[in-house]
């Protein structure tokens, strides 16, 4: 017998026939001798449904108020769940963040846990039930319901497994496992028997929406047995473990990230410490900064452009501004109109021209390069947003053609 953590997301429980899909595959796994957890998120539009009717009423939200609003999707799902469950004469209880011990910091809307005691969940697995847990949420020290952010029902569910040492867990999704491209866009895509955790958080953390980056991290740093798998088909899905296959090849994957601005400080001073001036005040505000190109100084000055997220552009801009005096830049400019378009794959590091591949891919393409980062595991560059998917086909082609 094993102990499997499964995680369902809104797609896959978007109506009651897709309710009533998730709950034979549930029943079955349960039915198979197996202890089951499921995490499941809000059904569908649910969530973005939510936040509109917060703006209409306030349109600025306190933080506090939108996790209390915000965490009843997910609470929704696991009490329809459960009645499906009960419908086809299974024995279920469902549970919200904070009665199976999933303890969070105060950080409102973007929750980071701090512990689970799982002593809940243990008693209900002995009762022999299936144990239905509402995603994204927890609970903090002042008792106060928390959400984890977007995706936070994969932090959860690798949370959980970790905490409940479960031999697996299963992300079912409404796509079959980890693709080379987003089939949506790339019609060759080839889906991944396998892929390794850096190459995994690399591609969710450059825009695969496929698994929330801070998920794959936790699976990483306990060695979590993780599976991505359609709730759709019965088709064997991808895993996601630390030994690559011998015979891998050097790119996993390609991906795009459209959520990007470009930022650029015009006219700074051509001295020592004005990058750390810069970034460190940005860092303050836990504002992630991502590509860096500084240009080559001339009569005295220089320039400096970075990306951030698209949804971190004001809090940016305001930030800049209000130390100018410090940082001494003449002007700010800013580009939203961009795309990061991204190569991965752990064979990358022991094989040259991966980079020139990607490049002749682009300029085969008429595709003009504006930034470039490099690491290990990647390699980004920063282009038109306009040229993002003929980017990524040409990319995808080159590589796996």
């Amino acid at each position: 017998m094993s102990l499997i953590v499964q995680k369902f997301g809104g797609s896959s429980v978007a109506n009651t026939e897709r309710i009533f899909n998730v709950a034979s595959i549930i029943t079955d796994t349960f039915k198979a001798g197996n202890d089951v957890v499921v995490v499941l998120s809000a059904q569908g539009d649910t969530t973005d449904e939510m936040i509109e009717k917060a703006a209409e009423i306030n349109p600025n939200p306190s933080k506090r108020e939108m996790d209390m609003l915000l965490a009843n999707g997910e609470q929704m799902s696991i009490a329809l769940m459960a009645m499906a469950i009960e419908k086809l004469g299974y024995p279920v209880i469902s549970l919200c963040g904070w009665q199976v011990g999933m303890h969070t910091d105060s950080n409102y809307g973007n929750a980071k846990i701090e512990k689970i005691t799982p002593t809940r969940v243990e008693t209900e697995l002995a009762r022999k039930k299936i144990v239905l847990v509402a995603g994204f949420q927890g609970i903090n020290k002042y008792d106060d319901v928390t959400t984890l952010g977007r995706g936070g029902s994969d932090t959860t569910a690798v949370a959980l497994a970790v905490a409940l040492k479960a031999d697996l867990c299963q992300i079912y999704t409404d796509v079959d496992g980890v693709y080379t491209a987003d089939p949506r866009f790339v019609k060759d895509a080839r889906k991944l028997e396998e892929i390794t955790y850096d190459e995994m958080l690399e591609l969710a953390s450059l825009g695969a929406n496929v698994l929330h980056n801070r998920s794959v991290e936790m699976a990483k740093r306990y060695n979590v047995d993780l599976e991505v798998i359609s709730s759709f088909t019965k088709q064997p899905g991808t895993k996601i473990k630390e030994a690559p296959n011998m015979e891998k090849m050097n790119v996993s994957g390609v991906a795009k990230d459209k959520n990007i601005a470009r930022i650029s400080l015009v006219n700074l001073a051509d001295v020592p410490g004005i990058a750390f001036k810069i970034f460190s005040v940005l860092a303050a505000k836990k504002i992630n900064v991502d590509i860096i190109l500084q240009s080559i100084g001339r009569a005295g000055t220089k320039d400096i452009s970075f990306t951030v997220s698209a949804d971190n552009v004001q809090a940016t801009l305001d930030i800049l501004n209000d130390n100018k005096d410090k940082i001494g830049f003449e002007n700010i400019l800013v580009n939203e109109k961009v795309c990061k378009v991204s190569i991965v794959g752990a064979g990358m590091v022991n094989n040259p021209g991966v980079a020139a591949t990607m490049f002749e891919a682009l300029a085969d393409a008429n595709i003009n390069i504006q930034m470039i980062s490099t690491s290990e595991l990647k390699v980004s560059v920063l282009i038109d947003e306009e040229d993002a998917d003929k980017a990524l086909s040409a990319i995808h082609e080159k590589f796996f053609n």
